[in-house]
């Protein structure tokens, strides 16, 4: 057999089954891809159909760089050449692999597999973060795909020599042809339109699947202005089942209807199958007034149109009903806020490269369920582009671990912290134990709204990280993943002062380049960068019982050398045994219930960063756990620069932000951040006695105010209630109009507002105030 004939059975396969084919060819660089155009001729496949994402630009066909492989998303290909030789990512192959329509071939090139994991690349490079290099950079995952790309049906391997000169000589070994002999596939049925729809005949008839239609149908509860509650609509399915479409199909029927329609998405990129299908059926009714990047417009006056999460999360000019496309890549705590608005459809990925659908199904169908929304469910099984049961697809799910879960909740709804055992999950140790594998990767991807394939490269590769769990008879129940901090060079550090990025140090790279510490990335701290607890026994203190273990290990390092670099800490290993560590830190979006579990485990805010991520919305908070002097003196200074510039940042950029995350904030500041006095003048005690008793104005002295704001809200020693402290980071701290307040505390009058900003004042005289204020308050008796 030679590589012509291959090709050409593996398309005929291919197309008889409605599959897609593999075909990997290993060996040269210039070789394989001279192979794989043959492999494409020889297969009869158009040319105009084919891309190659790759680093070399000698294609005879569209390509893009292995950076812009995203690319890909939301489009059909009938053949995807993917160049492993340069780079080859996890996330390029979920982005790639589901871009192969049925009948088509995915063609990966790579080095000689026996060798490919001890190779380094350019993505090996993104991983090897100071003061790591790429030497130290292991080649476990693509060991681990080379296992499954020889253990799946479907997939041909094929050795290309050096010398290769067309398909048709002995310049390729065949090692497997990759051929299965399927049933030819069974003519799919075209949807009929369903009886009683409100949507137009052509919007079903538009459908590729039953499932599509259906969607579409209980997509038609958007336009349900009348309903008493305006209903969600939730639809799940993996990646290429039609989902984004059905939605799109949606979209256009409603703008017919002159409905303004909402869509938001991670990445508006990733909304082009939406907007296509909008468009299509507007230009099919003749109903196309206007179209633009981020807005469809229908002669109806109703419209489609983009906004980013965040902003969209805000209704921007009251929509009719909104679209959450790629819902399980977004936050639930913004999620949540389109719950108060018109109806909505969220639509999400169950397992594929988008963001897995677990986390959304586990966390926000309890704000659902807690919601008066009418919820409406549709899930999408039937495959649109290949036939169910695809081999390529089994393989990359496994190979991407798309649809790891964690442990069934019989199997560890009896963990408690007293059950569990504290254990560090080597990447040797998971590549033993698939189950393990899948089980605490699957807990890793509800630690985060967006885990990507590319994570599981830095789990079992990335020389700076390390995994800890809490397993309950050998199941992961708790999961921690840590990130090696800092321990950098003198050089270095002055590269990051002057402005340089420096990769996988988050907390010394704010704390050099932002914060101005020019000694901040000497101490050797390690960042929780996931934590997660198995949603059967969360609550239940299982992640502050893992904290706990990680600080009493970690702690335990503090007689170590603090002098490690380099080659010797990777030498010790990926945790740096022999290594001191400093501290222990940790960067999040800040949220009221987030911010009271870091300090709860100990943890100390040093920063609020003063602009919103681009996803979630929200700003994102710093906090550390000193383990040594040298960490404390560290976390010390950085909690009184806090302090120092608090004032100026909330009254600044921070002032929209939620009253309780700045007062959450400020009582997790290490207390020793605050002096002994508060250092007012005796007329500014004045003033606070004054106002506590129904006299003079907080603009009499808006300073004194606010230092006595900042003192309690972190010290908290005159006692307030929440609706006090919100008052005082609302009306001093954030320096917003009494009426604004008056609102947000939902009180009756503004003047109210001033009277309870008084009594306020008064127990913040009792615990901070000098004998001068005390003895002046008799003046009131």
């Amino acid at each position: 057999m030679t590589l012509s004939s291959l090709a050409a059975d593996l398309r005929a396969e291919a197309a008889r089954a409605n599959e897609r084919r593999a075909l990997v060819l290993t060996g040269d660089a210039d070789a394989t891809r001279a192979a794989a155009v043959d492999a494409i001729e020889a297969a009869g496949l158009p040319i105009p159909d084919c891309t190659a994402v790759s680093a070399a630009e000698d294609w005879p066909f569209e390509h893009v760089g292995p950076r812009k492989s995203r690319e890909l998303l939301g489009r059909t290909q009938q053949a995807v050449v993917l160049d492993g030789h340069d780079e080859c990512s996890p996330n390029a192959i979920g982005r790639t692999v589901g871009a192969v329509d049925g009948g088509g071939l995915y063609i990966l090139l790579a080095p000689d597999l026996d060798s490919w994991a001890e190779r380094h690349d350019a993505f090996d490079e993104t991983l090897a973060v100071p003061p790591f290099g790429v030497d130290d950079v292991t080649g476990q995952f693509r060991r681990r795909l080379v296992a499954t790309l020889r253990e799946h049906p479907g997939i041909a391997i094929c050795d290309v020599d050096e010398n290769y000169d067309g398909p048709e000589e002995n310049a390729v070994e065949i090692q497997d042809d990759g051929l299965t002999d399927p049933w030819p596939a069974r003519p799919r049925e075209p949807p009929e339109p369903p009886e009683g729809a409100s949507f137009p005949d052509d919007i079903y008839r538009a459908c590729e699947t039953a499932d599509q239609a259906d969607a579409v149908r209980e997509l038609e509860a958007l336009g349900n202005t009348a309903a008493e509650s305006a209903p969600a609509v939730i639809v799940e399915a993996d990646r290429g089942r039609g989902k984004s479409s059905a939605a799109g199909l949606a979209a256009g029927a409603l703008a017919r209807e002159g409905r303004d329609v909402l869509v938001t998405a991670p990445d508006r990129r990733g909304t082009y199958e939406l907007f296509a299908r909008a468009r299509e059926r507007l230009e099919a009714a003749d109903a196309l007034a206007g179209a633009g990047e981020n807005r469809i417009a229908a002669d109806s006056g109703g419209c489609v149109r983009f906004a980013r999460p965040p902003e969209a999360a805000d209704l921007p000019d009251d929509p009719d009903a909104v679209v959450v496309d790629e819902a399980a890549a977004l936050p639930v705590s913004l999620l949540e806020r389109f719950l108060d608005g018109p109806p909505v459809a969220f639509c999400t990925t169950v397992h594929g490269y988008e963001g897995a659908g677990r986390s959304f199904d586990v966390r926000f169908r309890s704000s659902l369920a807690d919601s008066e929304r009418e919820v409406i469910d549709i899930r999408l099984d039937e495959p649109i582009r290949y036939a169910a049961g695809d081999p390529v697809e089994s393989w990359a799910f496994r190979a991407l671990l798309l649809d790891a879960r964690p442990p069934v909740d019989q199997l560890v709804a009896d963990a408690t912290p007293e059950t569990v055992e504290y254990e560090e999950l080597t990447p040797e140790r998971l590549l033993a134990d698939e189950h393990l594998l899948r089980e605490a990767f699957g807990l890793l991807v509800l630690a985060h709204y967006r885990t990507e394939p590319d994570d599981l490269v830095r789990l079992l590769d990335a020389p700076n990280l390390t995994c800890r769990a809490l397993l309950h008879e050998g199941r992961v129940v708790s999961i921690a993943l840590l990130a090696r901090e800092g321990g950098l060079c003198e050089a270095t550090r002055e590269r990051v002062y002057r402005g340089e990025r420096v990769r996988g140090n988050m907390l010394p790279d704010v704390f050099t380049s932002q914060l101005r510490d020019q000694d901040g990335g000497e101490p050797v701290g390690y960042r929780v960068m996931r934590i997660a607890t198995h949603h059967a026994v969360r609550s239940g203190g299982l992640g502050s019982r893992l904290l706990g273990e990680v600080e009493a290990e970690f702690r335990a390092s503090e007689g170590r050398d603090a002098d490690l670099r380099g080659e010797q800490v990777a030498h010790a290993g990926r945790q740096g045994a022999g290594e001191r560590v400093d501290y222990l830190g940790v960067g999040y979006g800040a949220t009221p219930e987030l911010l009271d579990f870091w300090a709860g485990n100990g943890y100390r805010t040093v920063h609020l960063s003063t602009t919103k991520n681009d996803a979630s919305g929200e700003h994102s908070a710093l906090m550390v756990r000193p383990l040594t002097d040298t960490g404390a003196d560290l976390a010390g200074r950085h909690a009184t620069w806090f302090r120092e510039r608090a004032t100026g940042v909330i009254t600044g950029p921070l002032a929209g932000v939620d009253p309780d995350v700045v007062r959450r904030a400020l009582r997790a500041v290490d207390d020793e951040a605050v002096p002994a006095e508060a250092g007012l003048s005796e007329r500014d005690w004045r003033v606070v006695v004054d106002a506590a008793n129904g006299m003079g104005s907080y603009h009499a002295a808006p300073a004194a105010f606010t230092e006595l704001a900042l003192r309690e809200l972190i010290l908290g020693e005159a006692d307030l209630d929440a609706e006090a402290e919100r008052l005082l980071v609302e009306k001093v701290l954030q320096n917003r109009e009494w009426e604004a307040v008056a609102d947000d505390l939902d009180h009756v009058s503004t003047r109210m507002t001033m009277r309870a900003f008084g009594d306020a004042c008064e127990p913040l005289v009792e615990a901070y105030g000098t004998a001068a204020a005390k003895a002046h308050r008799g003046y009131w008796e």
